[in-house]
């Protein structure tokens, strides 16, 4: 060996130890749940959109100046846009133009809801104003009329709108009640089809500002569910208006109210029971589109409306087998010669174009994947913009078609998830993506895909100096043709010679995948797998991944396939020299509590220790739009919601349970786990019970430490008979 060879050798083998010894850090309790230094991966900037084919809004915060950036697409070069610090200075205490509740698409007017009032301010003339004062009446979901010239909110149930100019109020509604809602979602809506994003707000401005379509809820005939308070000396009861499988819906009629007369025009107000949802307005105004859906949840009409004379048409009309999903992606062309809509009437999500008639003018996808979403539409261009995930369904990728069906070009190429924002003219579009190993990059891209620069990596310094442990995806094959995702991690110094406990974590509801090629939101899975604990995610046949045709499989059968294809992976696992099978746990929240209970009495063969976490434990405990949608009523599918309750399996339970639940889970009613522990009881069987008092669904601050402690206490203690001390670990 020559000398200069035994120099590269000796530098190689420096090198390899500083690697080592650079990366043996490992994660701390406090680092990932209390915000510990050092962080791993930092945040990346606030695209707000295009402001224009060139220019893109970031928000962000240098020198102490928080503020809206202009940005220059191809250079990076930025300048104030809106500066909200400066602007604060313009507002009373408390308000920041940052967290305003609406605004004027020219990011000029700006409403505020605060001290039970709502406010006004214009960026340009510095106006502030009070627009409502009633300190001791709260209002609700202030939003501005396009114009900017008015407000309308909810006050009581009641729907009101405001002339920004001259003060006056005018009252839209009078019927407004406990019961009776106007312009303000009934529970079951906003939780199963408008979403909680809406914050119950179910009313909207039509482009002329001069009318609002609303819903109007009546509770009369919904049961009403107590939720208890237990503070103080007498406790306090909560009523909710939750109507569970088979019982009345709320009356629902779809109305337009003309802000200058204060009268409505009643566009569909028929008594069957039926869903009615998503208006949307055509861009002159003069037309309402809007959607529903029978009870069954198995035909779905879209209707055209008059908002003068109240007279529809049926535009289009979808009938599935199984259930058909509220469209949330229709676009209506602004020449009015027809609508686009993402539909799964194929068995895959894909993209159909159609005059307003009715008529099919062209389908835009094809094939055994499935088109995610509607980015963008240029219609100058006739050119559409969806992600989609066309070669891997762990993968999401940004794609454009045109009008007549071509093969849609791919323009992301990076092994990832990817979401993006197209330009105007579909001249640039910024990524935002990652993918297992890599945390969030946002970069800019021309139309053919090609990179043009980096605006900023997530990934800090100090993440090389941590061993999170391998993550890797594959496939599970299940017994009858699914090769089923999965993704593990694998403790750091993993070492096939010693044998590991496993945890799967999981959600499992229908159509709901969590394994992606994408980069963790936080590292709680990366340490549990440090304690030496293999995390396992695997989606089923139904999660998705092969289409709604997969996912329809799960109609009147929730439990079955879950379990199928849970069991299967785990038999696959006992096959691995590495497992420990005496330890094979589960956990997850929600549907994903439903599924660890499941999997602990009717798996109780393959599945030894769980954490179900506000789970569902029988589809007759939750509300009905939801199950319906999957199980029918049940006087429809009566061995169905057998089956698919915990309770029905409950004497084969054998192994370790941590239940946990919030007293007043307004979503998943404590009831579900109150009836699982008493048929446990019953049948004298051994398992753990963590009630935090006044939570809701899910366990919020301050609370959520400590049931993430208790989390790792279960599983340290029963997996290595050790005590977990968060101060140390």
């Amino acid at each position: 060996m020559t000398k200069r060879t035994l120099q590269f050798f000796i530098i190689l083998f420096a090198v390899s130890l500083l690697n080592v010894s650079a990366q043996d850090k490992k994660l701390t309790f406090k680092q990932v749940y209390m915000g510990a230094e050092p962080r791993l991966v930092g945040s990346i900037p606030r695209v707000q959109g295009w402001l224009d084919e060139s220019h893109y809004l970031e928000s962000k915060t240098e020198a102490g100046t928080s503020a809206l950036y202009k940005v220059n697409a191809e250079t990076g070069e930025s300048e104030i846009f809106i500066n909200y610090t400066e602007l604060k200075k313009d507002l009373p205490k408390g308000f920041t133009v940052e967290r305003a509740d609406d605004k004027t698409a020219d990011y000029a007017k700006y409403i505020f809801n605060g001290n039970n009032d709502i406010y006004f301010y214009n960026r340009l003339t510095k106006e502030w104003k009070q627009l409502t004062n009633t300190p001791d009446i709260e209002e609700k979901n202030p939003t501005l009329s396009p114009d900017g010239n008015k407000a309308a909110f909810t006050r009581e149930n009641d729907l009101y709108v405001v002339d920004i100019n001259s003060g006056k109020e005018t009252r839209l509604t009078f019927d407004g009640t406990e019961a009776v809602k106007n312009g303000y979602a009934s529970w079951v809506y906003m939780e199963e089809i408008i979403g909680r994003a809406s914050a119950y707000k179910a009313y909207g401005w039509a482009p002329n500002s001069d009318m609002i379509v609303y819903l109007r809820f009546d509770d009369s005939p919904v049961p009403k569910f107590p939720l208890y308070r237990a503070d103080g000396v007498h406790g306090e009861l909560e009523w909710e208006y939750y109507p569970k499988p088979g019982d009345p819906n709320p009356i629902v009629k779809l109305g337009v109210a003309d802000v200058n007369t204060a009268k409505t025009v009643w566009i569909d107000e028929d008594t069957t029971d039926r869903y009615v949802a998503f208006p949307f307005w055509s861009s002159d105004g003069k037309t309402l589109y809007y959607e529903r859906l029978n009870r069954g949840q198995d035909t779905m009409v879209i209707y055209s409306a008059n908002p003068q004379t109240a007279k529809r048409e049926i535009v289009y009309t979808e009938v599935q087998p199984s259930w058909v999903d509220f469209f949330e992606d229709i676009y209506v062309f602004n020449d009015g010669t027809g609508f686009l809509l993402r539909s799964s009437v194929s068995g895959y999500y894909h993209l159909y174009y159609y005059n307003m008639k009715g008529k099919l003018i062209k389908q835009l996808t094809t094939g055994d994947w499935d088109v995610d979403e509607i980015i963008y539409i240029d219609e100058k261009n006739k050119t559409v913009y969806f992600d989609g995930s066309m070669g891997e369904s762990t993968e999401t990728h940004l794609y454009k078609v045109d009008l007549e069906g071509n093969t849609p070009d791919q323009l992301t190429s990076i092994p990832a998830t990817h979401s993006c924002q197209v330009s105007p003219g579909g001249k640039y579009f910024i990524d935002r993506y990652s993918s297992i190993n890599a945390p969030n990059k946002l970069e800019l891209f021309d139309s053919d895909g090609d990179r043009i620069r980096l605006i900023a990596d997530a990934k800090q310094p100090a993440m090389d100096e941590f061993n999170l442990g391998k993550t890797e995806l594959f496939r599970i094959p299940s017994s009858d043709g699914f090769n089923l995702p999965a993704k593990w991690i694998l403790p750091p110094d993993f070492d096939e010679a010693k044998k590991y406990p496993v945890v799967f974590s999981i959600y499992s509801g229908p159509g709901n995948a969590t394994v992606a090629n994408s980069y963790p939101y936080w590292f709680a899975d990366n340490y549990l797998a440090s304690k030496g604990i293999i995390v396992i995610s695997l989606d089923h046949r139904g999660s998705g991944h092969f289409g709604k045709k997969g996912i329809a499989l799960m109609h009147r059968n929730l439990g079955k396939w879950e379990m199928e294809d849970l069991i299967n992976a785990v038999k696959w696992l006992r096959k691995k020299s590495f497992v420990d099978s005496t330890k094979i746990g589960i956990t997850g929240g929600s549907y994903g509590g439903y599924t660890t209970c499941m999997a602990l009495t009717y798996g109780a063969d393959y599945f030894t220790h769980g954490i179900a976490e506000y789970s569902v434990t029988d589809w007759g405990l939750y509300d009905n739009v939801y199950t319906e949608r999957f199980m029918d009523q049940p006087s429809e599918n009566p061995e169905g919601y057998k089956f698919g309750s915990a309770m029905e399996h409950a004497e084969n339970y054998k192994g370790k349970l941590l239940i946990t639940h919030g007293t007043m889970d307004d979503n998943v009613h404590m009831q579900n786990t109150l009836q699982l522990i008493d048929k446990l009881e019953n049948l004298n069987k051994d398992f753990d019970l963590m009630l935090y008092p006044n939570a809701r669904h899910g366990v919020g601050f301050p609370k959520f430490f400590h049931a993430a402690r208790e989390q790792y206490e279960f599983w340290i203690s029963n997996f290595f008979d050790k005590k977990f001390d968060m101060n140390k670990d």
